[in-house]
């Protein structure tokens, strides 16, 4: 048996700029937070593994003073846990209004994969609601039911550690040499090779200058026939027989 597993945010979708980084602003506002993060200032705290952890990396004492938060850990804990409620809340609702279309060539893989028998997975650091509303946008409700989905707080060590993939190979009933992994980022490549797996960067405007050495292909995006082409950047490149990804390109890196 064989497994195709993809990460989420910037993989399924193009969710980062146009999901997270809005609901993030309207949710510190919402709270009347002084903060809102640019594109390039969000770009930055991607670095951190987790939406609450990103939000807890702006607790400094000035922020905490000027916002008249409480001051011990469990009181900005469970500040940071309603912040997080109210985002997810946020961004769900621009998945399902359709707000965050899906990357090329996701769709055909996956209908791909489940033709050929191939088991399916998403693991993300993303809480739950948001990736599995952003998987039935992007491939179908009958593909998001077939799908495991591992997320969120679901193990205690966020992407870069391998735990997520660890759980998905154990849920799953494949060994690392079974399965390959599409993601997007550096945190993701090394949080999927340090399990063992085989993996494919399919890099975003964010991650595009991220150092992918250990990834077995590079590519700007999946593609599609007749859409948008897949453009190889590994280095040294590999050559594609046709401008876009395909299960058989995926087998063949096994």
């Amino acid at each position: 048996m064989t497994a195709l597993v993809f990460d989420c945010d910037g993989v399924l979708a193009d969710t980062e700029r146009f999901g997270h980084l809005p609901a993030f602003n309207r949710t510190f506002e919402e709270f009347g937070l002084p903060v809102r993060w640019t594109e390039e200032q969000y770009g930055a705290a991607l670095r951190i593994g987790g939406g609450k952890e990103r939000m807890r990396s702006l607790l400094t004492p000035e922020l905490v003073a000027a916002a008249g938060l409480p001051a011990d850990p469990d009181g900005q804990a469970a500040e940071i846990a309603k912040w997080h409620r109210r985002k997810t809340e946020l961004y769900v609702e621009l998945a399902k209004a359709g707000r965050l279309p899906a990357r090329p060539g996701i769709a055909r893989l996956v209908e791909e994969a489940r033709d050929a028998g191939w088991q399916l997975a998403v693991c993300s650091t993303s809480a739950e609601p948001s990736v599995r509303a952003i998987l039935e946008h992007a491939v179908g409700p009958d593909s998001a039911a077939a799908s495991l989905v591992l997320a969120g707080d679901i193990v205690p060590a966020k992407k870069p550690a391998p735990d997520i993939y660890r759980l998905a190979l154990e849920r799953l009933g494949v060994g690392p040499q079974e399965a390959v992994v599409i993601e997007d980022s550096r945190n993701g490549l090394q949080a999927a090779t340090a399990a063992g797996l085989t993996t494919v960067i399919t890099v975003t405007g964010y991650t595009r200058d991220e150092d992918f050495s250990e990834a077995a292909l590079v590519v700007t995006c999946l593609g599609d026939p007749g859409g948008e082409p897949a453009e190889v950047l590994s280095s040294p490149p590999t050559r594609l027989p046709r401008p876009w990804v395909t299960l058989d390109d995926l087998r063949a890196l096994l």
